[in-house]
């Protein structure tokens, strides 16, 4: 895992970040949120956009988290990540970060969990919703409806999905399956990876 990310370039890099930045101009959480995903969307259908094609190799013992780019104006974020086969997270927030997510390859399975109650360090989840989300889909986490996880479902196939931060996500929670509902947390640092 690398420290800071250099300076990526890859085809379409500007109209990606003019586009990226036009969204979070909006101001509001909600409104910034709705503009990317609509970005998001439209970035994955443009054939002048084309990721680095290190974002499309897995790593065999963890998702890949590449950092293509970070704004020196608006603060954000834009992260790359690559799910090899059935690779995925536990449930885990992004410690009150808005961030906007979507597929660029591949099929991932998001499911959304409520926080129904918490007991010091053990918290009590319930599933609130999931779905397979394919190529060309975006979807948003506002806090405090940050809790998920993310699945690659597929026994043979790499998928990547593009993460739009509110700021850089160095660290979060991940809540470990106790029994029942109840999970315990435990903080993560949040490293990422090389761009080569």
């Amino acid at each position: 895992m690398s420290a800071a990310p250099p300076d990526i370039r890859f085809d379409g890099r500007d109209r990606f970040v003019r586009a990226v930045d036009a969204a979070v101009a909006q101001g509001d959480g909600h409104a910034v949120t709705a503009a990317l995903r609509s970005a998001l969307c439209d970035m994955t259908r443009d054939p002048e956009i084309r990721l680095p094609a290190c974002v499309y190799a897995p790593i065999a013992d963890h998702y890949a988290r590449r950092e293509l780019y970070r704004s020196p104006e608006h603060g954000y974020s834009v992260v790359a990540m690559t799910w090899g086969p059935g690779q995925g997270t536990p449930v885990h927030d992004h410690c009150g970060l808005w961030c906007v997510e979507g597929v660029w390859s591949g099929t991932l399975e998001i499911t959304q969990y409520e926080l129904v109650e918490r007991d010091a360090e053990r918290f009590r989840f319930r599933a609130a919703g999931g779905m397979q989300a394919g190529a060309g889909s975006a979807g948003s986490l506002i806090p405090p409806h940050e809790y998920h996880t993310i699945d690659n479902p597929s026994p043979d196939r790499t998928a990547v999905s593009v993460h739009v931060y509110q700021a850089p996500l160095q660290r979060c929670a991940r809540f470990v399956h106790e029994r029942g509902e109840w999970y315990l947390r435990t903080d993560a640092t949040l490293g990422l990876d090389a761009l080569d």
